[in-house]
């Protein structure tokens, strides 16, 4: 396994009381991405059963799977968390917990990543075309990389 949550400065907490608070943490974050996750997952569970679907082609097919199946991991990797921590439970695992909770929710946001702005293309490509859906994809893609690992990093420096 890997080493156990680094100490935070100016905090005065045992490793057990450091592992319950990145947990509680943890699980709020996830509680936030998954809900719009859900929400996701559920618009393009209804996209192929709408009129204009038909029309997509071949790209636009290809594109919807893509993103469907990243939003369908999002799903399972941001969910997993919770399941993991039912199957540890009682076991004094936490610290355990936590570390791999974090990959799968960071495995989660990557998904995420994909999922939005493969459904940005999905839709883009429906409304103005297939060039103008790779830049808005690409756009909107840059732009959760930006914010959710970009700016973070920079922020580590």
């Amino acid at each position: 396994m890997s080493d156990p949550p680094a100490v935070e400065p100016g905090r005065d907490e045992s490793p057990a009381e450091r592992a319950d608070r990145q947990l509680t943490e943890l699980l709020q974050e996830v509680r936030v991405a998954l809900t719009g996750v859900q929400i996701l997952f559920a618009f393009l569970l209804t996209l192929p059963f709408s009129a204009r679907f038909a029309t997509v082609g071949t790209l636009g097919t290809v594109a919807y799977v893509v993103t469907l199946f990243a939003s369908a991991s999002a799903s399972a990797f941001l969910i997993a968390p919770v399941s993991y921590h039912r199957q540890v439970f009682r076991q004094n695992r936490k610290i355990e917990l936590v570390t791999i909770a974090s990959r799968l929710t960071r495995a989660g946001i990557a998904c995420l990543v994909v999922a939005i702005a493969g459904a940005v293309f999905v839709v883009m490509n429906v409304v103005i075309g297939a060039l103008a859906a790779v830049f808005a994809a690409l756009a909107v893609g840059g732009l959760c990389g930006y914010l959710w690992y970009a700016l973070p990093a920079r922020g580590r420096r």
